[in-house]
């Protein structure tokens, strides 16, 4: 009865083996030469004749901002094809290292078009968090003929005072918790990632107050694409008052909120969040 077992077990732990690698999505990670912006890193998955393009956070990359969404979307975006990028001097995007100034985010905009234009897919999806967010607000508006749908969440078109002084307080990352560190510490180092993100928040405080704290208001007009905002509402990253202006201009937008979600929405509730933006998408 115990060699039975054990032998039962070691069936069962067979199959459970080979369940779990039937749900994982297959991926490949290359590296693509753009025009401008250098080698960059993407990660691929699915295999649709669409094409939806993941764009992450500050210092963000494909697998520390999108793992549950590389792992889930292919299967709830079968006509889809994702790609998940490290926009240059980010992640696995290095080099070039990465240069801020007033226009980092147009220069990600642009990097992004070139980036989808040499994997031969000139017309593309969105999903943009944060930066992304307002990377992906950019490069709607300013390329109308590129862009097919975008969702955004956790980002703005401008920054206010208080989002300023906000940032100004977390710009020494050895006052985080440990635990908020270590993920970016795991891809810059913890010298590297402390020298980013101050370089980061003092370009987007430079934004405030030279070009006052204008992202992408102008873009935002411009935007002719069907848009999905969705925002958890106890968000401390952005101010309460970007949802509602958003909403006043983007005419073609829908909208979800998470009443009790933070800035990281798609990470903190993935199922229920993929399946939001995958019908998004998958809608006519």
């Amino acid at each position: 009865m115990l060699a039975g077992g054990t032998q039962l077990g070691r069936v069962a732990t067979r199959l459970m083996s080979r369940c779990l690698i039937s749900t994982r999505s297959i991926h490949t990670e290359r590296k693509v030469q753009v025009e401008g912006a250098g080698d960059l890193h993407i990660v691929e998955c699915g295999s649709g004749a669409r094409s939806l393009l993941l764009m992450p956070g500050a210092l963000g990359s494909a697998w520390t901002d999108f793992k549950p969404q590389i792992e889930q979307l292919p299967k709830l975006l079968p006509d889809h094809t994702i790609i998940a990028w490290d926009p240059p001097g980010y992640g696995k995007s290095i080099p070039p290292q990465r240069k801020f100034g007033l226009d980092f985010f147009r220069a990600d905009a642009d990097a992004a078009v070139q980036l989808m234009r040499a994997l031969d897919r000139p017309k593309f999806s969105i999903l943009g968090w944060s930066d992304g967010g307002i990377t992906a607000l950019l490069l709607a508006g300013r390329y109308n003929e590129a862009v097919d749908k975008v969702a955004i969440w956790g980002a703005g078109a401008y920054l206010n005072a208080a989002e300023v002084k906000a940032l100004q307080a977390i710009r020494d990352v050895s006052k985080w918790s440990p635990r908020m560190r270590e993920p970016m510490e795991k891809v810059y180092g913890v010298e590297r990632f402390a020298q980013l993100w101050a370089e980061w928040v003092d370009a987007a405080c430079d934004i405030y107050k030279h070009r006052d704290g204008d992202f992408c208001k102008t873009e935002v007009g411009q935007v002719k694409a069907p848009t999905f905002i969705l925002h958890g509402k106890k968000d401390p990253m952005i101010a309460a008052e970007h949802i509602p202006w958003l909403r006043e201009r983007l005419p073609q937008s829908q909208y979800h909120e998470f009443p009790d979600g933070k800035h990281n929405i798609h990470l903190r509730y993935p199922e229920e969040f993929n399946k939001l933006v995958a019908d998004f998408f998958n809608s006519k």
